[in-house]
């Protein structure tokens, strides 16, 4: 399995982020999951028209098959904005599993309280 992660980049300059989510892939298939909490939580750390952009592309991303491939997670870590990053893909040797997701998803994004 590999998994790449979604930042917001909060102050590109320094390069200040919080990470959002997880892309996973497995062969050919493409897993887009987010935090709305942490999502909401860097609400007041943007102007409004910047999160609204950032909510949006960030909520669309599991559904509108932007990232449906290998070569669309390279593209954006390559060619991320200064409001949203993606990490290089990282493989690891775990199989693609709904228990493995969680615990990614609980160490790197978000665990509920």
């Amino acid at each position: 399995m590999k998994y790449s992660i979604i930042y917001a980049v909060i102050r590109p300059e320094i390069s200040e982020r919080v990470s959002l989510g997880l892309i996973f892939v497995d062969g050919d298939k493409v897993d887009v999951r987010y935090s709305p909490q942490k999502l909401a939580a860097v609400r007041d750390l943007f102007p409004p028209k910047e999160y609204e952009f950032l909510s949006q592309v960030i909520t669309s991303m599991p559904t509108d098959g932007s990232v449906n491939s290998v070569e669309a997670i390279n593209y954006l870590s390559r060619y991320s904005n200064n409001l949203i990053a993606v990490s290089p893909l990282q493989s690891i040797d775990v199989a693609a599993s709904e228990q493995s997701k969680a615990i990614l998803f609980k160490n790197y994004i978000y665990e509920a309280a």
